[in-house]
C-alpha cells in the first residue's frame, strides 16, 4: 500500500436516503473506515457520520474500490441488513477493467481463501486451511489488451475478487497487491462497486442500487 494516505476530497454522493438506511457512492482512494493511527482517520464513515450523527457501518469496500455502500441509520437497520449480508441475501455485481483479454465469456472461479500472514493485508489461495470462495463473472468486451468484466461475488472474502482474477492470469487493472509491471501501472484500482440489490429493512421491498463505473 502506498505510503502516504491521500483521499479524495469533495462531498458525499448520495445515491438514496430514508429512514433506515443512506446508500452512498465511495471514491477509491477513501478507507471505508478509520486505519490505524492519526493519519488514516478520515474515511467514508467519518464523513457520514459528521452528516448523518446516528449512522452504523453494514459493510465495507476495500480502500482503492469505488461505488455503492449502503449505511444503516438505525439499530434495526443494522440488524437487518447485516444479517442480508451473513445469509447471502444480498446481491453485489462489480464491474472490473482486467489485464489481458479473457478467452472465454463467462466462468465461476471456486478457489478457498486465506490471509496471506507475513504479507498481510494480502491473500492467497489456500485448498487446505482456506474459507470457500466463489465469483461469477462474464465478459462485457475486451481488446487493447484488456478486458472488461462483470463480477458477481457469491461470498464476500476480502480481496476476493483481486485474487481470484489474478487466479485466473488476468489481475485487475492498478491493482497495488496484485499486479505487476505495467498491469499496476494506473491512476487507480479499476474496480467498481456498481450495483447492490437489497431488502429494504422496513417492510423487505426488493430495492436495487446503481452508480455507474467512473472508468
Amino acid at each position: 500500500m502506498d505510503d502516504v494516505y491521500d483521499p479524495p476530497r469533495g462531498p458525499l454522493e448520495v445515491l438514496h436516503e430514508d429512514h433506515e438506511i443512506l446508500v452512498v457512492n465511495k471514491p477509491s482512494g477513501l478507507l471505508s473506515v478509520p486505519g490505524k493511527g492519526p493519519h488514516l482517520a478520515d474515511c467514508l464513515m467519518a464523513r457520514i457520520l459528521a452528516a448523518y450523527p446516528t449512522a452504523l457501518l453494514v459493510h465495507r469496500l476495500d480502500r482503492d474500490t469505488s461505488g455503492v455502500m449502503v449505511f444503516a441509520l438505525t439499530p434495526h437497520a443494522q440488524r437487518h441488513l447485516g444479517l442480508q449480508f451473513e445469509k447471502r441475501q444480498t446481491k453485489k455485481t462489480y464491474v472490473a477493467r482486467l489485464w489481458g483479454e479473457m478467452a472465454e465469456k463467462t466462468g465461476t472461479v471456486d478457489l478457498p481463501l486465506i490471509v496471506d500472514w507475513p504479507n498481510r493485508p494480502r491473500q492467497k489461495v489456500d485448498h487446505d486451511e482456506g474459507r470457500p470462495a466463489q465469483t461469477d463473472w462474464r465478459l462485457l468486451r475486451k481488446g487493447g489488451g484488456e478486458s472488461r468484466v462483470r463480477l458477481m461475488p457469491r461470498t464476500g472474502r476480502s480481496h476476493q475478487l483481486r485474487v481470484h482474477m489474478l487466479a485466473l492470469g488476468h489481475p485487475i487493472l492498478g491493482d497495488p497487491f496484485y499486479a505487476t509491471g505495467p498491469a499496476r501501472a494506473h491512476e487507480r484500482l479499476m474496480l467498481h462497486s456498481e450495483v447492490l440489490q437489497l431488502r429494504h429493512p422496513d417492510g423487505g421491498r426488493g430495492m436495487r442500487f446503481r452508480a455507474a463505473a467512473p472508468f
